[in-house]
């Protein structure tokens, strides 16, 4: 961590991180001993994941729109009072399952409204040939996390009770704001302003039609699911099977986290030793071995050393999705791209959790875990149709100006103005199908960057010329395709189209007739 700034931050999210995962063990430690102990420790852990599901997206927005650093600084204060509140009840005795779940709810909130603008910040900390190594180190966070922050929890519920735990966790987000606006964000780096309601739409539209993104996201999905059931049964495992207390309960968790710190420290020679694919399968089949493992074990030091290449796959999966994803998404995007991801993820984990809360309950505890592993090995096995799509040169997500700016002849356009974009082309006979083949990529990169319908014409007179034809909502957004959403990855796939034709293509903007600039048709170079 040769990064200053970096490693600050890194840190004060391990304490964070410490004083959540205290707080995740107290929570579950308050309702081990209810009735219908699975159902409720399970949904303590459904409760702080399944706001994702419809936080994440708006967070991503206002990361992309506003100063990431406000809204971490803001944030960190709201979970830090929150905290500090249920300690409290807690102290008093008002800390019921329901007010638990409640304010776990609301702190599950907070954190998904964090996690976008968190996530989205770390390129901006580190160069773009160190995010691998960003990647892994902040997986490892959580993962030295999750090592200690049970055991400390364990041991002070052991001697205080859980209300302490709870006030550390207050103190933590009190240290991560400190550190945040310590963090001095250079001017060039703030974000302009786009309208919120269309920022969320591009968002959405950019990961359809981005196809290695969506198969990370398929990937995580997969993987996660089933194996939220070894997270979340996990203290009724060692509760009702091992019989233990809150500090056996934490030396499991422990090492599932010291897992993931040998994980953490050997990925980048497994990297360099097999491909992205490989490392998912070997993730998958040893998390679902893992999981076969609390199912079956009734010994602590066996399920102990049983759990420790559990966490280290854990790890490697959560590396692997995370750092595929950032090479991926360009800076416009990023904070959207890694909201959408954190639905997948942190929703997958929280749907999966009350899921298999609910068949242990049904069917018992061991059932539940061995039908997760059963379908974790079955999704690792659909590698083999849907591997992570990989790219032999990293993809340039630089942020270029391939178009001239559109000319009006008449008055200023409105923003909401729709507008239809004509592209027209001439291409030798021998060059038609390299042409029409590189047109299925460019319509994906109109797609990704603002098109909302997109159509390839040939001229049935003159078979040789051909009209691409691409819709934009607003005249706004068009206007952000030219200067602000279209990356060198992009401007490769427009050149390799421009290689093929053999004039300049030349470019028409349509607007309707009621913008008073009727349409925009002078000739330009493409």
């Amino acid at each position: 961590m040769e990064v200053p700034t970096f490693r600050l931050l890194w840190l004060a999210q391990m304490v964070s991180n410490i004083g959540t995962w205290m707080q995740t063990v107290g929570a579950q430690w308050m309702l081990v001993h209810q009735p219908h102990a699975a159902l409720l420790t399970s949904a303590v852990q459904a409760a702080s994941l399944l706001p994702v599901l419809f936080v994440s997206l708006p967070a991503g927005v206002l990361a992309d729109l506003l100063d990431r650093r406000h809204i971490l600084l803001a944030l960190s204060t709201i979970m830090g009072v929150l905290a500090a509140t249920l300690a409290g009840l807690t102290q008093a005795g008002l800390a019921t399952p329901t007010v638990l779940l409640i304010v776990t709810f609301l702190m599950g909130c907070g954190q998904a409204m964090t996690n976008p603008a968190w996530q989205a910040i770390q390129p901006e900390l580190v160069p773009r040939e160190l995010i691998p190594q960003a990647a892994s180190l902040n997986s490892l966070n959580v993962n030295v996390a999750r090592a200690v922050g049970p055991a400390l929890a364990g041991l002070l519920v052991a001697l205080t009770g859980p209300a302490v735990v709870f006030t550390v966790n207050a103190a933590s987000f009190v240290v991560v704001a400190l550190a945040v606006y310590a963090w001095h964000r250079p001017a060039d780096k703030l974000r302009g302003s786009e309208a919120p309601v269309p920022a969320l739409h591009a968002g959405v539209r950019y990961v359809r039609h981005a196809p290695g993104v969506r198969r990370i996201l398929v990937r995580c999905a997969l993987f996660v699911v089933p194996a939220s059931a070894l997270w979340a049964l996990l203290p009724v495992t060692a509760g009702s099977n091992l019989h233990l207390g809150s500090g056996g309960y934490g030396l499991l968790l422990g090492a599932l986290g010291v897992g993931a710190i040998v994980g953490a420290l050997s990925i980048k020679r497994l990297r360099a030793a097999v491909s992205e694919n490989v490392l998912l399968a070997l993730g998958g089949v040893v998390f679902a071995g893992g999981t076969v493992a609390s199912a079956t074990l009734h010994s602590l030091p066996a399920l102990t050393v049983a759990l420790l290449p559990t966490g280290a796959a854990w790890l490697v999966n959560l590396s692997t999705f995370n750092t595929e994803l950032q090479l991926r998404l360009p800076g416009w995007v990023r904070a959207r791209g890694l909201a959408v991801y954190l639905v997948v993820f942190m929703g997958g984990q929280g749907i999966g959790s009350l899921a298999w809360g609910a068949m242990a309950s049904a069917v018992g505890l061991t059932q539940a875990l061995l039908a997760a592993a059963a379908l974790l090995v079955a999704a690792t096995a659909t590698l083999l149709w849907w591997p992570v799509i990989h790219t032999a040169a990293p993809l340039d997500r630089s942020i270029v100006s391939t178009w001239p700016e559109p000319a009006l002849m008449l008055d200023a356009v409105p923003d909401d103005t729709p507008v239809l974009v004509l592209v027209e082309y001439t291409i030798a006979a021998e060059e038609v199908d390299a042409f029409i083949a590189a047109m299925r990529p460019v319509e994906q990169s109109r797609r990704r960057t603002g098109a909302a319908r997109w159509d390839l014409y040939c001229d049935s007179a003159a078979p040789e010329r051909f009209t691409e034809v691409f819709q934009v909502a607003s005249w706004s957004e068009h206007l952000l395709q030219h200067s602000a959403r279209t990356t060198g990855f992009d401007q490769q796939l427009l050149q390799d189209v421009r290689s093929l034709a053999q004039d300049p293509p030349q470019v028409r903007h349509l607007l309707p007739p009621t913008s008073r600039s009727s349409s925009v048709d002078e000739a330009q170079e493409y």
